[in-house]
């Protein structure tokens, strides 16, 4: 075997042990909400929409909705939706203007657990 060859061959073999590191190391990750962190908006939204990178396990996903006092508002109905398992759903009564809070937590399909909030706010 050539020197060139072996150096090739080396090579490929770190690329493909690098790229499997990489993907066992990547969990899920909230790429998109609807309303937006820290959003302002005008009309109260009838949900809460959390998109995220990895299909999510639905038993250990979901959000829940609180006003300024810490209560829980939404209708709780969180679910990891059926058609496409990157997002959870969560119904809303209608809202008066006011800031909110969205607790969200979510157990990608390697069985990695995140959790997060923000909030939004109703009005100007």
């Amino acid at each position: 075997m050539t020197l060139q060859r072996i150096f090739i061959t080396t090579a490929a073999a770190a690329a493909l042990s690098l790229s499997g590191a990489v993907v066992a190391f990547a969990h899920a990750h909230l790429v998109r909400a609807t309303p937006a962190e820290g959003a302002t908006v005008k009309s109260p939204p009838n949900e809460v929409t959390l998109k995220f990178n990895e299909r999510l396990e639905p038993a250990f996903s979901s959000a829940v909705i609180r006003d300024s006092t810490g209560k829980q508002i939404d209708k709780a109905d969180a679910h990891v939706d059926k058609t496409d398992r990157t997002v959870v759903r969560v119904s809303l009564p209608p809202l008066d203007p006011g800031v909110y809070t969205v607790e969200w937590r979510a157990m990608s399909s390697d069985t990695h657990k995140i959790n997060g909030n923000f909030t939004f706010r109703v009005g100007e």
